[in-house]
């Protein structure tokens, strides 16, 4: 792309950053980082009412972690700052004014009791109350007052909103990057509010100044700002101004399809819908966050990426770099994306086998530490990582596999013991007891060697000693191949291991 290619992510610190905000602002970092842009973080805070403390810093927080990377913002600063609304404040009362001045917006008096009151009625009718081209012409506003009327009304500071003026009777064609062109009728827009008396905007008003004044080039967001996307046009139109290319990315939905992934569906539907755990300052309820579930970084973007993106082959696993390559809006699909649980855990797994056993080692001795307050020899649990990497998800699911090479079986399963333990099974590991002792290289290759040999000879059942073998090493029908289990155990270990369970088992 030949212009000056300048993208914004621009939340509103009213809560946790949903996955689907983390989407928004992945893709327009995609979009950036490919077409040689800029990506700017702007916060969005006019509406005072709903600023939550913690989720500024909580946004920045999650998309650093995401490895979204802002050229403009807060943090990095920029020449089109402050990056924060409610420090641009003194900008925007002008560009209302220009707007009454133009005859594109206009003074609404009306009290909320009168608007709600005319609510009433239009309910008690079975109609909807809307301040639109119609309903406005008898409403206490200056588009029905001489200019010593309204001059009145300011000067005695009685409150008001500025309002736009949406034209009669337009047909209003709008261009998506992503869903095409659009065309809304006027008459199904009502005069959205742009100024308030307390000299804030709106979100509409703001958002449009400030894309503007910061030059963005092309605005990515969600579908739900869709139905504000005729009004964002006429309010370009109405300064003169050169609009932006928009998109308008498809919604993620519930698992079943059944409607939007809401802030509500986290952990009410059994997995994290926000990038980080969130504790609520108000009531102290927590969320559950992917970091903290032991998702990588880099698992929960590629599975973000694709939710809504076809990157047109069969690859599902993408670096970052590979999916800045990769990316593009023409495919980016319309139709809504279901959220799939399992498959980000997928997505999880696939990063955790990639790592190598010493990296994935040294992750599993921090848990180790911090959980178990065991510190183990590197050395052991590197290969412990290299047998069982391949069964789990998450580092912490490694405990749940590989307990016994830590901690001696003090049970046994009863279900196990009633299936692989037979009457002869005593004698017979008593035996193959003594053979490991003789064996001198206790490699997994000599022990599988060994008693391979030792099976075939007596004209023994292989799945029966083993079956009964793996029971008194590990206490349960789990684990890797035996003879790794009984090389890193050592033969003291598994020696001692066999001869405890058997007395556990005979008693």
């Amino acid at each position: 792309m030949s212009e000056n290619i300048r993208v914004r992510f621009a939340p509103s610190p009213t809560g946790p950053l949903h996955m689907g905000g983390v989407r928004t602002a992945l893709y327009n970092y995609l979009f950036a980082r490919k077409n040689d842009g800029k990506m700017i973080l702007r916060i969005e805070d006019t509406d005072q009412t709903r600023f939550v403390p913690g989720a500024e810093q909580y946004i920045m927080e999650s998309l650093a972690w995401c490895g979204i990377q802002f050229d403009e913002g807060i943090i990095e600063g920029g020449s089109y700052g402050p990056y924060r609304q409610s420090e641009r404040k003194s900008i925007y009362a002008a560009y209302s004014d220009q707007l009454i001045q133009s005859g594109n917006a206009y003074y609404a008096f009306d009290t909320a009791e009168e608007l709600d009151e005319l609510r009433k009625q239009a309910e008690a009718e079975r109609k909807t109350f809307i301040y639109n081209s119609e309903s406005r012409k008898s409403l206490r506003n200056s588009l029905n007052m001489n200019d010593v009327e309204v001059k009145k009304h300011l000067d005695e500071g009685v409150p008001y909103v500025v309002r736009f003026l949406i034209p009669e009777n337009t047909s209003i064609t709008m261009n998506d990057l992503i869903r095409g062109t659009v065309t809304v009728k006027s008459e199904t827009l009502d005069d959205k509010v742009l100024f308030k008396s307390d000299g804030m905007p709106t979100y509409h008003l703001a958002n449009i100044v400030d894309d503007h004044l910061m030059e963005i080039s092309h605005v990515i967001r969600g579908e739900e700002w869709l139905p504000s996307l005729p009004l964002h046009v006429l309010l370009y139109e109405a300064f003169e101004w050169k609009k932006p290319q928009f998109a308008h990315l498809p919604l993620l939905l519930k698992p079943d399809g059944n409607g939007k992934l809401s802030k509500r569906d986290g952990d009410r539907l059994g997995f994290p819908v926000f990038p980080m755990q969130w504790k609520d300052p108000t009531t102290g309820e927590i969320s559950s966050g992917y970091r903290e579930n032991g998702y990588y970084p880099e698992a929960f973007v590629n599975m973000l990426a694709l939710l809504g993106w076809n990157p047109g082959s069969d690859q599902e696993i993408f670096g970052m770099n590979e999916l800045i390559e990769a990316f593009s809006l023409d495919r980016v699909g319309k139709s809504g994306s279901k959220f799939d649980p399992e498959k980000t855990k997928w997505f999880n797994h696939q990063y955790l086998i990639r790592q190598t056993d010493e990296a994935l080692a040294q992750e599993w001795l921090k848990w180790l530490k911090a959980e178990k307050n065991l510190e183990p020899e590197k050395k052991k649990v590197v290969k412990i990582v290299s047998l069982i990497k391949e069964r789990v998800n998450f580092v912490q699911e490694l405990w749940e596999e590989a307990n016994f090479f830590f901690e001696t079986p003090e049970s046994y399963d009863e279900k196990v013991v009633k299936k692989r333990w037979k009457t002869d099974s005593s004698e017979q590991m008593k035996t193959l007891a003594i053979l490991l002792d003789d064996i001198q290289d206790f490699s997994a290759e000599m022990i599988d060697e060994k008693i391979k040999i030792w099976i075939t000879e007596n004209e023994l059942s292989m799945g029966g000693i083993m079956n009964a073998l793996r029971l008194l090493l590990v206490g349960a029908a789990k684990g890797p191949h035996l003879g790794d289990i009984m090389e890193v155990l050592g033969k003291t270990e598994s020696i001692k291991r066999i001869s405890s369970g058997i007395k556990a088992l005979s008693n």
